[in-house]
C-alpha cells in the first residue's frame, strides 16, 4: 500500500520557503541556498502563483544572459503550476512527476498551500515501502520455517 501525501509532509513538516513576485531572482536564489533547497513557490499572501526553480535559473538566466540582479521572479517564474492534494497516494506522485519531468509539486489543501513533494520525497517514500515489504515478507518466511 502506498503511503499518502499527508503522511510525508506529517513526517518531513509542511514548511514551504515562498518568495514575492516582485521578488529579484537573486533574491530567490538566496533564499534556495539558506535552505539548502531547489525551488521556491512564488506566492501573493496565501496565493499560489508560480514555482521557481533551478532549472529556471539555469534555462532562462544564465542562458539567455540575463542579471539575477535585474530580472524579477515573475518574469521566469512557471505559472499556472501543477499541483497535488494531501490526499494523493506518493504512487500517483510518482507518476506525474515522471511523466510531466517534474522534481516539485506543491501541495495544495482547500486552497492554501499546506507544503511541497520533491523527487527527494518520493524516493525516501519508495525506499520505506520496499523495506516495509521485504520485513513483512521475511517475518512470513521466518514464520513458515519456525513451524
Amino acid at each position: 500500500m502506498s503511503m499518502s501525501v499527508k503522511q510525508v509532509l506529517d513526517q518531513k513538516g509542511s514548511k514551504v520557503v515562498g518568495v514575492r513576485p516582485t521578488n529579484t531572482v537573486l533574491d530567490a536564489l538566496a533564499a534556495m541556498a539558506e535552505h539548502d533547497i531547489g525551488a521556491v513557490l512564488v506566492t501573493e499572501g496565501e496565493r499560489l502563483l508560480g514555482i521557481f526553480t533551478e532549472r529556471d535559473y539555469a534555462r532562462k538566466v544564465i542562458l539567455h544572459g540575463r542579471s539575477s540582479k535585474d530580472t524579477l521572479v515573475s518574469d521566469l517564474m512557471t505559472p499556472n503550476v501543477c499541483t497535488i492534494t494531501p490526499s494523493h497516494t506518493m504512487d500517483q506522485v510518482m507518476t506525474i512527476m515522471t511523466e510531466n519531468r517534474f522534481r516539485h509539486l506543491p501541495v495544495v489543501d482547500h486552497g492554501k498551500i499546506a507544503g511541497i513533494i520533491t523527487i527527494g520525497d518520493v524516493v525516501k517514500a519508495v525506499i520505506a515501502m520496499q523495506e516495509a515489504t521485504i520485513n513483512q515478507l521475511s517475518s512470513y518466511i521466518a514464520g513458515d520455517l519456525a513451524t
